[in-house]
């Protein structure tokens, strides 16, 4: 933190910086109340009280409760003061949490995480002792969660950095147009700008636009609209090479299905890069370090550079 972010920190009393964040966390003032070992009333004393000492709203009151852009800026500044207090405890020798590991919250995209995300994963050293929670979302929007404070870090295809955060080139993710050979020999037999039109197409889910996209580049307005949502990124590929509809397939996971016949390239000429980044926060934080080496490391090995 700069000093003029933890001399701000300073003027915001902690117990109520805290409650605000179990109160996100958590999504309802009870199940916050819980986690803190007080009362419901209490919850909602302090967080009215840090909103009056602010002069914002910081709270949806919605189920699960949200935070609002401001509450969002003091969510982010909690999350980043609890690792480094969990970093000196680990430099000191100290518990800091009854031996419990520390917890990184990553968001990572659907795709990356069927391919080779994980394996970044038991790359990193054991010690520290960490344990991930991974949020799962198209990385066209794993930025906001990052922006928000619910993650630490994010891989996402945005190379503009969220203040705060830092940014490292991770590669490219290389997406091949494919379909099962039954399927693209009935709805494919010709040009792709022509035939597109009409072939059903699969989705991830509503938000995922790539598809659409890839069509756009031939010049239409879209994929047609005989859709299918399949929102896994294994249920995503087996529902192409089952003939359901075409779609773009990560080439890690299409390779194996190409060489046994089960899809097919039918626009070899036409694959599309998506480049990818790591951004996370400007902390000195061995645990955060020693996640971010490990990602770029097998990024590195399994993506395009």
């Amino acid at each position: 933190m700069t000093g003029t972010t933890a001399a701000a920190f300073a003027d915001l009393p902690l117990d109520q910086v805290r409650t605000l964040l179990a109160v996100v966390d958590e999504g309802t003032f009870d199940a916050a109340a819980a986690a803190l070992h007080v009362t419901p009333s209490a919850v909602s004393q302090r967080v009215k009280a840090l909103e009056q000492r602010t002069g914002r709203v910081l709270l949806l009151r919605t189920k699960p409760v949200r935070p609002t852009d401001s509450g969002a800026v003091l969510v982010r500044l909690a999350r980043q003061v609890a690792r480094l207090e969990r970093d000196a405890y680990t430099e000191l020798g100290l518990s800091g949490g009854a031996g419990e590991p520390t917890r990184v919250s990553v968001a990572v995209n659907a795709d990356s995480l069927a391919t080779w995300f994980l394996g970044a994963l038991t790359r990193v050293p054991r010690e520290p002792r960490l344990c991930f929670e991974l949020r799962r979302e198209d990385e066209d929007h794993t930025a906001t969660l990052l922006r928000e404070g619910v993650v630490m870090a994010a891989v996402t295809s945005s190379p503009d950095p969220v203040p705060g955060c830092a940014v490292r080139y991770l590669g490219r993710m290389r997406y091949l147009p494919c379909a099962a050979p039954g399927f693209a020999a009935r709805h494919l037999d010709g040009p792709p700008q022509e035939v597109l039109v009409e072939a059903p197409v699969v989705f991830f889910d509503r938000r995922d636009d790539f598809q659409d996209g890839f069509a756009r580049r031939l010049g239409l307005g879209g994929a047609s609209p005989a859709r299918h949502y399949v929102p896994t990124s294994e249920g995503f590929v087996e529902a192409v090479a089952a003939g359901l509809g075409w779609g773009m397939v990560p080439e890690p996971q299409a390779e194996p299905l190409l060489s046994t016949g089960r899809i097919v390239d039918f626009a070899p000429d036409l694959a599309v890069d998506v480049p990818l980044y790591w951004q996370q926060w400007k902390l000195d934080s061995p645990a955060l370090a020693a996640v971010a080496d490990a990602v770029v490391a097998t990024a590195r090995e399994a993506l395009l550079r």
